[in-house]
């Protein structure tokens, strides 16, 4: 089957190739892919990534093959997959419990959108107990995680603070259900309750000072690939919690839940460029510098 390799002498470090089929385990379904997202974390970013492997984790199809075990989707059944590598092949062998069916009116380039990003931005916000009335700062508010991050947090009810690099990458985060829109941590005018931090570095140690006491912060990842200047006092005096987590594992559950929110349009998939496949290099390239809001999907031919 063909499908994107990492290739070091190529754009972005992947080409399309040509690997073994694979081989489904007895609660795998097989899935004919039909779009796929990529996602900053994912990307082959240095030599160290393995030549010639497959990477993806996000992938929408059609089930070509249902589990042996009788469990899950029927062929023919349109899904989304959620897994750790391999998911940009023209075939995806996926457990179970890591789809979920899309309703019709959902396409697959909306659906391939989900599973990192949508599954980050949920889980963190359950983390954190997030309820009606409380303060939420997410800072890279317009990446693929922020932007899923901003809308959930305003179905929660909370006061949603989108911290974005520039004035620019800030646009229509409004409209995602934003209340306040900003550049800097100099902006929040009151002490949020709960911190979702995508970036890291001096970013997160200014935050730390506009945190209400008991507060919490969500560690998703560090963008900005700065150190992150923590003074431990920073944390005691206001009793803050600082938690660091992954999405994963038995995701086919919250999968459903998202999928449901996109089909009833309570969640938009802000999805910033959809190309073919034959484009992934081009398009990590892209996601690197910072040129996409949002989503970068690909379609698989």
């Amino acid at each position: 089957m063909r499908a994107l390799v990492v290739d070091h002498s190529a754009a972005g470090r992947l080409a399309l190739g040509t690997v073994p089929d694979p081989v489904p385990g007895p609660d795998e379904a097989l899935v004919k892919i039909a779009a796929i997202s990529l996602n900053y974390g994912e990307l082959p970013k240095s030599d160290d990534a393995a030549e010639g492997t497959v990477p993806g984790w996000d992938a929408a199809g059609v089930v070509e093959r249902a589990a042996a075990n009788g469990r899950g989707p029927q062929p023919g059944d349109r899904v989304v997959t959620w897994g750790l590598n391999a998911g940009w092949a023209e075939l995806r062998a996926v457990p179970v419990g890591e789809l979920a069916v899309l309703p019709a009116a959902v396409t697959f380039a909306d659906a391939a959108a989900l599973p990192v990003a949508g599954l980050t931005a949920l889980r963190a916000l359950r983390t954190a107990g997030v309820r009606p009335g409380q303060r939420v700062a997410i800072t890279g508010a317009s990446g693929g995680v922020g932007r899923f991050a901003v809308q959930l947090a305003h179905l929660a009810g909370a006061e949603v603070y989108a911290l974005v690099g520039s004035p620019a990458r800030g646009a229509g985060l409004a409209a995602l259900g934003a209340d306040h829109v900003l550049t800097g941590a100099e902006g929040i005018d009151t002490p949020v309750d709960v911190v979702l931090d995508n970036v890291g570095g001096s970013l997160l140690a200014e935050l730390l000072g506009h945190i209400a006491p008991d507060g919490k912060v969500i560690s998703i990842g560090a963008t900005s690939g700065e150190p992150t200047p923590i003074q431990p006092y920073q944390l005691v005096l206001n009793r803050l919690t600082l938690v660091g987590i992954q999405a994963g594992g038995d995701t086919g559950a919250d999968l459903g839940h998202l999928v449901r929110l996109l089909a009833e349009g309570r969640l938009q998939p802000s999805v910033d460029r959809v190309a073919s496949w034959e484009e992934a290099g081009k398009t990590a390239l892209a996601l690197l510098d910072r040129e996409i809001r949002g989503k970068a999907v690909l379609t698989v031919s």
